[in-house]
């Protein structure tokens, strides 16, 4: 009999409250490179804008099996 197979898969936390301690390794916001900030920042907007075009189209298309 084999062991259930335990996920080696690390996410960060990045809701957790700031006092409960840093995750090692995980640099803050403004000790990244401005570089690094400033293509964060664009993939952050294309998540966010991609999501929303996500839920007008699947809105779009529930809206036209109503018809």
């Amino acid at each position: 009999m084999s062991m259930p197979r335990q996920s080696m898969t690390c996410q960060f936390d990045l809701f957790s409250a700031p006092q409960r301690g840093m995750t090692a390794g995980m640099p803050q916001w403004p000790e990244l490179p401005e570089e690094t900030r400033q293509a964060l920042t664009v993939l952050i907007v294309r998540l966010f804008v991609d999501h929303a075009n996500c839920e007008r189209t699947s809105q779009q298309k529930e809206a036209g099996h109503d018809a």
